[in-house]
């Protein structure tokens, strides 16, 4: 469920509860990327990464080769399970005005300490941006029994890596444990 954005100029505390989407992960998932919090166009579509100038489902084409933009969401979805990657945020619900990590407020953690039991052959944890990497040890406590953390940058990092370097060389440098799912 998600909530309509504050008008400009609303403060935070003001703004509407916004829950975020439910955990891509499965029994085979093997490396989770977690972010933050869903963008608004993420929430209104109820679609992870679904801004259309996100570059998260390009980068994932980009590396495994495959069409994905051209597939509906739970087509890409399937594909994603399918090669052993998951997706999941460290709030689970927060008050904001517009999409930016830095306007969370009031978060409430997801319970990431359960992610062994929702993906027992979990491996790995890409954090996909700073906010998710500070946040990740408050919701998942016992985490040196869970998953080695990977620090990936964020979008606007890939992004910059992208326009300099060409998408294909700076993702693959950026992201090496995605470029590792099996075809």
């Amino acid at each position: 469920m998600s909530a309509v954005p504050a008008p400009a100029g609303t403060s935070p505390a003001a703004a509407p509860r916004l829950v975020g989407l439910a955990p891509v992960l499965g029994r085979t998932t093997r490396l989770v990327v977690l972010g933050s919090f869903p963008g608004a166009a993420s929430l209104a579509k109820q679609q992870c990464y679904a801004h259309p100038r996100n570059h998260f489902w390009p980068i994932l084409a980009q590396l495994w080769q495959a069409d994905l933009l051209a597939m509906p969401y739970p087509q890409r979805l399937a594909e994603m399970r399918r090669r052993g990657l998951g997706l999941w945020d460290v709030y689970a619900s927060c008050r904001r005005l517009g999409s930016l990590d830095s306007a969370i407020e009031a978060p409430e953690l997801n319970d990431l300490a359960t992610l062994r039991q929702r993906a027992p052959g979990l491996t790995g944890v890409a954090h996909n941006g700073a906010e998710s990497a500070r946040a990740r040890p408050l919701a998942e406590p016992g985490r040196q029994r869970g998953a080695p953390a990977l620090h990936q940058p964020g979008q606007r990092q890939l992004e910059f890596r992208a326009q300099t370097r060409g998408l294909a060389r700076g993702v693959r440098s950026a992201w090496p444990a995605l470029r590792n799912c099996p075809q």
